[in-house]
């Protein structure tokens, strides 16, 4: 997260603006005599857990729907895992 720093005074004195800018979604670390005390920032959505790790960059979407892969191929079920495992690197 790329957090932008702002001195006390400065955010004192245009407040607004700071609001409007965490409200858009940016963060701001608020300094003191030059050193960090704070963080100004969005509040936490509401929303589930993936949408806020999405919205915090930490994860990336799927970009492939998996229902469009299908159902898997159908193997006999009394088949032993040697003639799967063969069956399977013959379709690769």
């Amino acid at each position: 997260m790329n957090q932008q720093r702002v001195g006390v005074r400065e955010l004192r004195q245009n407040l607004s603006r700071y609001l409007r800018l965490v409200n858009e979604g940016k963060s701001f670390e608020v300094t003191e005599h030059n050193l960090p005390v704070a963080v100004l920032g969005p509040l936490p959505s509401r929303g589930s857990a993936l949408e806020r790790l999405i919205a915090e960059g930490r994860i990336l979407p799927a970009r492939l729907d998996l229902a469009g892969l299908g159902m898997p191929p159908q193997l006999p079920l009394e088949m032993p895992v040697s003639e799967a495992l063969a069956a399977q690197r013959e379709e690769d």
